[in-house]
């Protein structure tokens, strides 16, 4: 089960100083229906992950993070990520800090199975607002 969320162990790791979402590698990789990704996920897994062409394990680098507020909102969001010539399908996808050994941020539930075939694969993340970033906390 994909259940989108900002990971339990992320919100703590918050207050702990781990992440630093701007400086750090963030990575999303791609995964099937299958894979067991909850508020409960604590790293990046292989499990389930998808295989296919123009896919590589681990899955892409995350550029462009920016880190805003607004009102008693602080959120973040980061350029749309691509994979050209792509053959594959996913559900899914997991946002980690490979700097920070793995540790997972946020889960991505894509509503059903994506499928490209020698396409690009782009997932486009919204826009960096206070109602609609990707990853938002408020009090």
């Amino acid at each position: 089960m994909i259940t989108q969320t900002q990971t339990t162990s992320f919100k703590a790791e918050l207050y702990e100083g781990i992440h630093d979402l701007v400086d750090d590698t963030i990575k999303i990789a791609l995964y099937e229906a299958t894979a067991d990704l909850t508020a409960a996920t604590t790293v990046y897994t292989t499990d389930q992950e998808i295989t296919g062409t123009g896919y590589t394990a681990g899955g892409n680098t995350l550029t462009g993070a920016t880190v805003q507020s607004s009102g008693n909102t602080a959120y973040v969001s980061f350029d749309n990520s691509t994979w050209s010539s792509a053959s594959f399908t996913c559900r899914g996808a997991l946002i980690y800090n490979a700097s920070k050994a793995n540790r997972s941020i946020a889960v991505l539930n894509f509503g059903s199975d994506k499928t490209v075939a020698n396409q690009t694969f782009e997932i486009e993340f919204p826009a960096n607002d206070a109602t609609s970033a990707i990853i938002r906390s408020t009090n």
